[in-house]
């Protein structure tokens, strides 16, 4: 029969026959296509909807059964079923005061029904209790307010209320009593007058909060209090108040878009389009805030980084239409601001605000895909460039040189194009070469980013190499260290290759020294701290220069130092340091083949020093992790540059691979940075941090290094390198993390299979390599404890055959998790204990584990077959007629069996099968489960 030959009846029976076999989808494809053939609203209709929503449950797709029930009721009232289905969706969706309501219904409609009387008492008590907690809530709220907004009160008593308010909103309960009191009106009351600015903190909070998740209280919110407050609010020199501002308007395009904050989140459709105006007026007005020259510099950060967060095509893809709105040339004004140099109407900036802006710019530029919007792009750069240019006075020439580094340390494609415009890379070194000190330092700050790329490292080393010489022998000290920098990343032009050297030998270490001087000296400004380390990070390719910094403990600690501050502007020279001390960059592979052709063609061939052999790295790695990089890497990984988080992941999976400091990355909040760099940043990034991860979960306790919803989330970077893209050694190490992982408790068992976990390690159970078919055999032996798991094992398919193969692997711990997991199987399954009989081989696979000599393995294979033997006589009758019985018998009686829970096992079978009293029998004994009328489809 085709589809369009069978009628609506026909698809309901089919769809119950499906239903009966538990194939849930085609049971709900097939009372859809019986819906959509009947138009009527009928009892028939109303049957298909219930049947429908009985198999959304099993599904666990409650709002849909919800929906199904709902329309059943409608053409049929107080339908029994119907009203079930809907009570036992809706208590699995936690409103249970629905659900209880529905329980009532179909108590006083069928007194009788024992199928609803336990359910109907579960949720009396539950709605009881959220009652009476309600009740406590309300009581408790009321108090607190009434303390927290008497502005005449107490300021430690009234900060005391704000803080339990803060508190209490995060239960639902405690949300809407709050909301119906008014809190709203009353914080933005009490907010014109505040002082205390904890108080205030807190207040934003609880805004935030009664937003989250809640789209009619969002709206109506915002209604009340207005964009303009939420901006007024941010704009404060207090960190603390500008975070709890910056996480209330995040809130709120996280509610309007569907996104929540964790790093792989994205947002729903539907819901970005019906919102769309309400997120495109935060987003502009955010946007024109970006230039406001009466906000605080850490409120200009804030808002830049919320644009950020927001305009990337995985999230609100609004970066076309904030260059619609001129928002580059806002963002350029900000990037040629300099903190150090103020004027009538410069803005406040912080030492992040440059880095922060060029790693927005970046951001943009990445959602530039197509060639037309690139133009755009550019154009927008090229406009402002041109403007500034236009105006004769210096400050305009040193904004636009300002404007320009930023850009090189963002874009660097636009920044190169504009350096390679004529003129200006000439306007750069003139700039360089006067008397005036501001130019000097803005000019040698852009020499230094320009020098990015080797062509551009040669067109300077041959225009600029004597200007900075000159500039290093400046009086000022913030000149000096710059002419340095740019000197020592000219000199590390050649890389890691040890055979380049642009300046004379021993001039790498003498700038090396001098970075050091700048670095370790505590009376030098933050500034110049920052410039020394960056120094280094070019200075360390060279592996004489690696070994003599990491002895130098003195330079490590200011290093280490200088990253805890959390300062933006550190974060490339500090990791790019560390990236190359940990030799953690990717290396080209050296392919014997290609070196011999290359020899003979004469080509260049890369060396690496000795210095940077496996043996010396490891010490690093060592050192660095016993002086306390982690915290470093901890405060560095909260930047918004992908960059920089595949650069910190880097040092992360590098440090990591030493086992025995992977306790010290736990000990210091090393798992908990690592998670979010594994699930966004780059595809490299994430692999890296994946893989740290991995590692830490293979050493430690994944319970110590994975505490609390830790545990769950970090499943899905895991399974991420189960891919064929990623190295044998990145799968074996997931796998052996999932193993230790699967072991724990069945929560993240079922996490796991969620996260189409077992699909993934199953295909590793094919693998020609040893290692990675023991990993997966072993994750798959702890996922068996899970009954989801089972179900895997008693489809329509050869799993069950498989692992009987696998019993008798050469490699004893293959062997012994596939006999372990068979064990597991046949104790809670009689169809796996039946499917064991479809392997060709299956009794020898049984007499190879009866009779082997290690102890384990005899103990799993005793197990399986006892199993076997209890399931079913049809079973119990099959092995009867082999020799198995024999060998039951045999080792009962045997003195060589060291195992005597092997024997006990072996006796106990024996009893089952004599309790049998197994006879040649074609009757099977058939088991009748009786379901409650309301549990069965029609």
């Amino acid at each position: 029969m085709t589809k369009t030959t069978l009628t609506a009846h026909e698809w309901k029976e089919k769809g119950n026959q499906e239903f009966n076999k538990e194939n849930w989808s085609e049971a709900l494809s097939c009372y859809t296509n019986a819906l959509k053939l009947t138009d009527e609203d009928n009892s028939e209709k109303a049957v298909y909807y219930k049947n429908r929503a009985a198999a959304y449950l099993k599904q666990k797709e409650y709002n849909k059964a919800v929906m199904d029930c709902d329309e059943a009721l409608k053409i049929c009232q107080n339908d029994p079923k119907a009203l079930f289905r809907r009570c036992q969706a809706l208590e699995a969706l936690e409103r249970f005061e629905e659900a209880y309501r529905d329980a009532r219904y179909i108590i006083s409609a069928d007194p009788g029904n024992k199928a609803i009387q336990p359910i109907a008492a579960r949720l009396h008590e539950i709605v009881q209790e959220r009652y009476k907690q309600n009740s406590r809530v309300s009581a408790k709220v009321s108090q607190m307010m009434d303390i927290a907004f008497q502005m005449e009160g107490d300021s430690e008593k009234r900060k005391t209320a704000m803080n339990n308010l803060l508190v209490l909103v995060w239960e639902r309960a405690g949300a809407e009593v709050m909301y119906k009191e008014g809190i709203v009106s009353k914080i933005m009351k009490i907010l014109k007058l505040e002082k205390n600015e904890e108080i205030i903190t807190d207040a934003i909070r609880i805004i935030a909060e009664l937003c989250k998740d809640n789209i009619s209280r969002t709206k109506s919110i915002l209604q009340d209090i207005g964009i303009p407050w939420c901006l007024e609010m941010i704009n404060s020199k207090v960190t603390e108040r500008v975070n709890a501002a910056q996480y209330c308007l995040q809130t709120i395009l996280n509610t309007y878009s569907g996104m929540t904050n964790k790093p792989d989140s994205k947002p729903k459709k539907e819901l970005c389009d019906k919102y769309h105006k309400e997120i495109d007026t935060i987003l502009s007005c955010l946007l024109y805030s970006v230039t406001s020259r009466t906000i605080s510099g850490i409120a200009r950060d804030a808002i830049i980084e919320l644009i950020m967060r927001n305009i990337h095509y995985t999230a609100l893809n609004w970066a076309e239409r904030l260059v619609e709105l001129r928002g580059l040339q806002r963002l350029m004004e900000v990037a040629s601001e300099l903190e150090e140099y103020k004027y009538e109407s410069s803005m406040n900036i912080t030492s992040s605000t440059r880095t922060v802006t060029s790693v927005c710019l970046a951001r943009i530029y990445e959602n530039m895909y197509y060639d037309a919007a690139k133009e755009r792009f550019s154009d927008a750069i090229n406009e402002y460039i041109k403007d500034k240019l236009l105006t004769p006075d210096m400050e305009s020439k040193v904004r636009v040189v300002v404007a320009i580094t930023t850009l090189l340390l963002g874009p660097l494609d636009v920044g190169n194009t504009i350096i390679a415009r004529e003129g200006i890379l000439e306007m750069i070194l003139v700039m360089a070469g006067t008397d005036d000190l501001l130019q000097q330092k803005v000019a040698c700050e852009c020499i230094v980013a320009a020098a990015s790329k080797k062509d551009k490292a040669i067109a300077i080393i041959n225009q600029g190499a004597n200007i900075l010489k000159k500039l290093y022998q400046s009086k000022d000290d913030s000149i000096k260290v710059r002419a340095l920098v740019g000197l020592c990343k000219l000199g590390s032009s050649g890389g890691t290759d040890a055979t380049i050297r642009p300046f004379a030998d021993g001039a790498t270490k003498r700038l090396a020294e001098a970075c050091r001087r700048f670095l370790i000296n505590p009376k030098k400004q933050k500034d110049m701290r920052k410039w020394a380390v960056e120094g280094l990070s070019y200075l360390t390719f060279d592996a004489e220069v690696k070994e003599k910094l990491i002895e130098d403990r003195e330079a490590i600690q200011a290093m280490i130092e200088l990253a805890k501050t959390g300062d933006q502007s550190v974060i490339y020279g500090v990791v790019t340091t560390l990236v190359n001390l940990c030799n953690a960059y990717d290396k080209q592979e050296m392919i014997p083949e290609m070196v011999e052709l290359a020899k003979f063609a004469k080509h260049h061939i890369p060396e690496e020093h000795e210095l940077d052999d496996a043996d010396f790295v490891n010490k690093r790695l060592i050192s660095l992790a016993k002086a306390g990089v982690t915290s470093a890497l901890v405060s560095l990984s909260k930047t918004e540059s992908q960059n920089s988080k595949e650069l910190i992941a880097r040092v992360f999976n590098a440090i990591c691979s030493q086992q025995e400091v992977r306790g010290i990355v736990v000990q210091q909040g090393g798992a908990k940075a690592l998670l979010p760099l594994a699930l966004d940043g780059t595809d490299k990034g994430k692999k890296q941090a994946s893989q740290a991860l991995a590692r830490l979960g293979i050493t430690i306790n994944p319970e110590v290094a994975f505490p609390g919803q830790r545990i769950m989330e970090v499943v899905r970077p895991f399974i991420n390198l189960l891919n064929p893209e990623c190295s044998a050694l990145e799968n074996f190490e997931a796998l052996m993390a999932l193993c230790n992982l699967a072991g724990i408790n069945d929560n993240i068992r079922k996490r796991i299979l969620k996260e189409g976990g077992f699909q993934k390690v199953e295909a590793y159970m094919f693998e020609d390599h040893d290692l990675l078919r023991r990993a997966s055999v072993q994750v798959v032996n702890n996922l068996i404890m899970c009954e989801d798991t089972v179900k895997f094992y008693e489809e329509e398919n050869d799993r069950v055959k498989y692992l009987v193969i696998l019993c008798e692997d050469e490699d004893t711990d293959t062997s012994m998790a596939a006999a372990g997991a068979l064990a597991m199987l046949t104790s809670v399954s009689k169809k796996s204990c039946m499917k064991i009989f479809d392997a060709k081989d299956w009794l020898d696979a049984l007499r190879f584990l009866l009779a082997n000599p290690n102890p384990d393995l005899q103990h799993r294979g005793v197990v399986i077959v006892s199993n076997m033997i209890k399931s079913t006589k049809e079973i119990a009758a099959k092995l009867i007629e082999t020799d198995v019985m024999e060998i039951l018998m045999a080792l009962t009686k045997s003195d060589t069996v060291e195992n005597k829970k092997v024997k006990e096992i072996a006796s106990d079978a024996l009893k089952v099968a004599s309790e049998w009293k197994l006879i040649k029998s074609a009757n099977e004994e058939q088991t009748t489960q009786t379901t409650n009328n309301l549990e069965n489809v029609e």
